[in-house]
């Protein structure tokens, strides 16, 4: 363990020999110090296993750092999550409207902020083939398990670790996608790399967790100045001759328990003596500047709260400072920006990383973003190319865009469909192709980004299909044709994207963005997608059954997916009523 001095006081033995001047430490700020206990399962985190309360009491007692916390919090929820491809995956967007709550979410951001991670209950049905909850779970209440081969399996629960007993059995909660088929509550704990800090990772402040003790000390001292009447700090002498070395060591623990700290100040000492000759002296010792010193102590604990929560502007937070930024509007915006990007979005994407591999399990794929609380003269609109990125950025919903695209807009956006393709390579062995929905065909038969879908050795991708190389197929159809002769397949989230993005709406209805998971071309088209399963080769043989007993999750997709437009209902024209009834209208 690491300490750190951050306040003492002289002990004067008053003696001829520097060597009874005694230096007394009256606090030390302590680091988190992670550690695994004999014959416990759990990992500790700190000393008396109870650092995440720590950081909670620094919250508390420092108005800075807790104004830091909610502003820096309320700032990541912002308005809540949202979805640019909402109305393409409809059905998606409600499922995951239903599982996401958003107090619970914001109970997680909470989280996140002040503890440096955050746990997600993840809820499953009986069976375990859906999740049916996702939900908020205390971090402070949870260690981690042992481990010995890089991942965490479970955590333990406790209401109260600093106060656990040897009777006492804490709970066992498997980790996401590590529990068995009985375990019905999985937790996904959302926390960013930090080098060094395995099972636990630091709050992001963590450097000026002092300086917000050291804030709370100060105004400690000047409230208790005030209840107990000032007074000025003492000088003690002993004038009865030098005591041995144990008597000096609990003369000095003794005053050290019954005088040190803030809430002592101004207090007074008294003495009994056997008479005035033996009578220990009692000296003041008058700081100069006193109030100086103190405010300095008071402005530099602020400052530095700051800097450790990447304050880039205090008024953005509600604190008036000298700066000038509340009089020149266009720092404020430049900071509002700068804050934006290197504070906030973090956040944002660690927690939707989460999300995303969370709803996954129940086949939704969604862009998710969270709405910001910036207002939108102060959001950096300059390098916005598309509607969707600037939805995304500013909150404002998409308009519909009924105009057709030109011949130059088309093959701009289907570059950058085929881009997002991939050729398999060698290295790679296909052991499962069926059509999106259903089916299981193994293959004998021989991709760059790695897809929400992919598990350890697993690659997920999906194939246009078939090659039917006729003249009188769609431009979009034709082209996706080639990429398939040209054994290209895309992830999910790619065409998922290229949906939203407007990839052939032309053959939309009313030229509108639609999905091209469920209805490829447009109608009457003859295409669908294939879902293939690779395995890297080289990390033995495999069917498609051990590949799901090694933690490979098959894709819960849309029934649309592996159906030819031309076999769905009126050739998957759009159905109005339909259309209507999913949107409430």
């Amino acid at each position: 363990m690491q300490k750190e001095k951050t306040s003492s006081i002289l002990y004067l033995n008053n003696m001829e020999k520097n060597k009874n001047i005694r230096l007394v430490n009256l606090a030390n700020y302590e680091r988190p110090n992670i550690y695994e206990v004999n014959h416990k399962e759990w990992v500790m985190y700190g000393d008396g296993n109870d650092y995440f309360n720590v950081i909670i009491e620094r919250y508390l007692g420092s108005p800075t750092n807790a104004r830091c916390v909610n502003g820096i919090s309320d700032m990541i929820f912002g308005r809540g999550l949202e979805a640019v491809d909402r109305n393409i995956n409809r059905d998606a967007y409600i499922e995951m409207k239903r599982l996401i709550d958003e107090r619970e979410l914001r109970k997680i951001v909470g989280d996140r902020k002040l503890l440096g991670q955050a746990a997600i209950k993840v809820v499953y049905n009986k069976t375990k083939t859906k999740v049916i909850a996702i939900k908020h779970h205390p971090m402070e209440t949870l260690r981690a398990e042992k481990t010995s081969d890089g991942v965490i399996k479970a955590y333990y629960y406790h209401p109260k670790w600093g106060e656990i007993k040897p009777s006492d059995k804490p709970k066992r909660i498997p980790t996401f996608k590590n529990g068995s088929k009985k375990e019905t509550v999985e937790l996904y704990v959302v926390r960013p790399y930090v080098s060094g800090f395995y099972y636990y990772s630091p709050c992001d402040y963590q450097s000026s967790l002092q300086y917000s003790q050291l804030e709370e000390e100060v105004s400690n001292y000047h409230l208790s100045n005030i209840e107990n009447g000032l007074q000025p700090s003492l000088l003690i002498n002993f004038n009865n001759g030098q005591p041995s070395e144990e008597v000096q060591e609990m003369l000095e623990r003794r005053i050290t328990e019954k005088f040190s700290g803030s809430s002592n100040s101004g207090k007074f000492i008294l003495a009994f003596n056997e008479d005035k000759d033996t009578a220990a002296t009692v000296d003041a010792v008058h700081l100069p500047d006193a109030h100086a010193q103190y405010q300095f102590l008071a402005d530099e604990s602020r400052e530095k709260i700051m800097l450790g929560h990447g304050i880039v502007s205090p008024i953005l937070l509600g604190i008036k400072d000298n700066t000038g930024f509340g009089n020149n509007a266009e720092e404020l915006r430049t900071a509002s920006i700068l804050m934006d990007n290197i504070v906030i979005r973090p956040f944002q994407q660690n927690i939707i990383n989460a999300l995303d591999e969370i709803l996954a399990f129940n086949g939704i794929f969604l862009s998710l973003y969270f709405v910001t609380l910036q207002p939108i003269e102060f959001v950096e609109l300059d390098n916005i190319s598309t509607s969707i990125v600037k939805e995304q950025e500013t909150g404002e919903k998409l308009s519909s865009d009924k105009s057709d695209l030109t011949d130059e807009q088309f093959d701009d956006l289907f570059a950058q469909l085929e881009a997002l393709g991939e050729i398999i390579d060698d290295s790679w062995e296909l052991v499962h192709s069926c059509d999106a929905e259903t089916g299981v065909e193994l293959a004998d038969a021989k991709p760059n980004s790695s897809s929400i879908e992919d598990k350890g050795v697993y690659k997920v991708r999906y194939a246009y299909v078939p090659v039917r190389e006729s003249s009188g197929s769609r431009q979009f159809c034709k082209r996706m044709e080639g990429l398939t002769s040209n054994d290209i397949v895309f992830r999910k989230e790619d065409i998922n994207q290229m949906s939203f993005k407007g990839v052939n709406k032309k053959f939309g209805h009313n030229q509108q963005n639609y999905s091209l998971l469920k209805y490829k071309g447009g109608k009457n088209c003859h295409h669908f997608w294939e879902l293939r399963v690779y395995k890297k080769i080289g990390s033995g043989e495999v069917n498609i059954d051990e590949a799901v007993k090694d933690g490979l999750i098959l894709p819960q997709n849309p029934a649309e997916m592996g159906v030819r437009p031309t076999d769905m209902p009126d050739g998957g024209a759009f159905l109005k009523r339909m259309f209507n009834k999913i949107v409430g209208k």
